[in-house]
């Protein structure tokens, strides 16, 4: 006989769960985030449509983009099943650099960018979407902007929520169309990730790459990791000091070579230019334990662009409301990152905090 935990029942047997798979109970199947399309432009074009992609609950999209000539860097988002939906059936809400949020409703596109008019300005962003077909379609992103190449101008941000209204489908293509006149350009990509609480794949879109815990986990050290095109971090951070920064080194390069602009609790946007390590994490009062998720665009022929939102618990309980801040960030550096050292300003971690690295091409 096998025991198990089962409902309210402390024990079972084998016999009274045959009917249950083993993929089922978490045998051979794992599931998460697989890749299920992606377009990468072998010239300067316009629109990078992924297409035929399967039904899934949820999709994580990643894109990079830059343009071939003119002003503007303008991607923006369209959806549809069999071809793609231009007309006037979305309706969506965006902020630019934490400025008052604009809204368009109906409009023919979800907007992407962070009003850019910088020529040939690289862009990041990640999004997501609610797939369901009876339903609208939900969608809500970040993206992060260049600007000026140098750590001496701060990045742009964008963050924005959209929704398409059909609900007789589910949709099965997704468009980045520039607004303007403009091509994008070669080796500009998108990639598309699903998920389904039913599938049972072992092929993951993210493989890890680093784990660590305690004081010495915070640091990979020297090329600890395999360089990957798109990298996503997470931390847990705990015997935090009230008011203490975190701040994150790449590649041990510390050489006035980072710039950001963050938004802590909803306030106006604030920008840091040169810097030699990069803030990651604004002191906040009474902190105890923090928890920051990010991502970052990790090519060989650009400044590296990361997008950030991080949490502190303040006092414990719930009469204190935790505290929140956004930041994006660029690395001027060129090289790709297989290092990263979380530090803070005074004290040590302790023993449970814990430093995830996932990265994937």
């Amino acid at each position: 006989m096998v025991d198990w935990l089962a409902g309210k029942r402390m024990k079972g047997t084998s016999s009274e769960r045959t009917s249950l798979s083993t993929t089922a109970l978490g045998g051979t199947g794992v599931g998460g985030w697989v890749e299920v399309g992606r377009t990468t432009l072998g010239s300067n074009s316009n629109p990078i449509t992924v297409s035929s992609l399967p039904d899934k609950r949820y999709y994580m999209i990643l894109w990079h983009t830059t343009h071939s000539s003119g002003n503007w860097n303008q991607p923006r988002f369209r959806m549809g099943n069999g071809s793609v939906d231009s007309g006037a059936n979305y309706a969506e809400k965006r902020s630019w650099d934490g400025g008052t949020d604009g809204a368009n409703a109906p409009n023919t596109f979800v907007p992407m960018w962070c009003n850019a008019s910088t020529p040939n300005t690289p862009l990041f962003g990640v999004g997501y979407i609610a797939n369901y077909s009876s339903k609208e379609k939900l969608t809500l992103g970040h993206s992060v902007d260049r600007y000026t190449a140098g750590a001496g101008t701060a990045p742009r941000r964008a963050e924005w929520v959209g929704k398409w209204t059909n609900t007789s489908n589910p949709l099965d293509l997704l468009e980045l169309n520039e607004a303007s006149t403009n091509n994008f350009t070669s080796g500009d990509e998108m990639v598309v990730l699903g998920y389904d609480p039913a599938d049972t794949h072992t092929n993951n879109f993210w493989e890890e790459l680093y784990s660590g815990s305690g004081a010495s986990g915070m640091d990979t050290g020297a090329s600890a990791f395999t360089a990957k095109k798109y990298l996503w971090i997470q931390m847990y951070l705990n015997d935090m000091i009230s008011g203490a920064n975190v701040n994150m080194v790449l590649n041990g390069v510390e050489s006035s070579n980072y710039a950001l602009r963050y938004n802590q609790n909803g306030g106006a946007d604030g920008t840091i230019t040169s810097r030699s390590d990069n803030l990651i994490h604004l002191g906040a009062s009474n902190e105890t334990e923090a928890f920051i998720n990010m991502f970052i665009i990790n090519d060989g022929s650009n400044e590296k662009l990361g997008i950030v939102h991080n949490m502190t618990q303040q006092t414990a309980g719930a009469t204190t409301a935790p505290a929140r801040s956004e930041l994006v960030f660029k690395d001027s550096q060129t090289t790709q990152i297989t290092d990263v050292e979380v530090r803070r300003t005074s004290g040590s971690w302790g023993a449970n905090s814990q430093l995830k690295i996932w990265g994937a091409d």
